[in-house]
């Protein structure tokens, strides 16, 4: 997994991280130094970011040996060697911190997106990422919603039509933003539109949404919604959908259950690098 524009990704957070000069290691370390190790889970997870990992290390050193033990999607418990590494010790000291933290941020959204699907298994509700990604990190980030089992909503403005409340004042109503979006973009995109009441989603039918995001609504809402809207357009949950029961929503009968926490307060998944001489 390495996407188009990675490398330059990794080495601006390498710049960042080692700056004019990792001074603690080149004073302390010798420069002939040789050191082996092992990147260890500390907590179960979904491991996301092995390309990463190695890619880090090559763009620092050539010498340095990545071994991967574990693949992209493999859940693993506290204790477990992910990755063992071996090389010039100072090589591997100044590219440890970037490799954790890359590694450990996209496995940490694999791993909460890996418990939100499983929360919902067994009904037709499908977890999705938004935008609300790091800047910069967005096509890792949503490879790593893909990594735990979820999918991805937009990648950008221009990959689909979504309404919001914004653009509904804006425009002057549904049906105006709808309209004027069917003359304005290409007829390959989807329309979604946002509702936070039972007349907006008669107005977004009306208008021939293809998809209806409810917003912010109770699982009562949601479920006399669905019923109403009758399969005549995929219905979305959203809104602070990190924090509630998704069993409860995904039971109401929508499509697509969309979450920001996925990426945007996701805990980092607790990873170690440990040399073993």
């Amino acid at each position: 997994m390495l996407f188009l524009g990675v490398d330059e990704l990794i080495k601006n957070a390498l710049s960042e991280d080692i700056g004019t000069g990792d001074i603690t290691t080149v004073s302390c370390i010798k420069e002939d130094a040789v050191s082996r190790g092992a990147f260890r889970a500390k907590e179960f997870g979904v491991v996301c970011g092995m390309d990463i990992l190695t890619r880090v290390f090559a763009l620092i050193d050539s010498d340095v040996v990545v071994k991967p033990l574990k693949k992209d999607g493999d859940a693993v418990e506290r204790g477990d060697v992910i990755a063992e590494i071996s090389g010039p010790s100072r090589s591997i000291l100044s590219g440890e911190r970037v490799a954790l933290n890359l590694v450990q941020r996209l496995s940490g959204i694999a791993t909460r997106t890996y418990e939100a699907v499983q929360q919902v298994k067994g009904t037709k509700a499908v977890i999705a990422d938004t935008r609300k990604t790091t800047p910069g990190l967005r096509v890792l980030e949503k490879y790593a919603v893909k990594t735990g089992g979820g999918s991805n909503h937009r990648f950008n403005l221009s990959d689909g039509v979504l309404i919001k409340d914004n653009h509904i004042r804006a425009a002057g109503g549904i049906k105006n933003a709808v309209e004027a979006v069917r003359k304005n973009a290409p007829h390959t995109l989807k329309i979604e539109v946002e509702t936070e009441t039972m007349d907006e989603i008669r107005e977004a039918l009306e208008a021939k949404a293809d998809i209806i995001m409810l917003d912010n609504m109770t699982v009562a809402q949601m479920a006399e919604a669905v019923k109403y809207i009758a399969g005549r357009a995929l219905v979305e949950a959203s809104g602070n959908m990190g924090e509630r029961d998704l069993r409860s929503v995904a039971e109401t009968g929508v499509d697509i259950i969309s979450i920001g926490a996925l990426t945007h307060t996701v805990k980092a998944m607790d990873i170690s690098l440990k040399f073993l001489d």
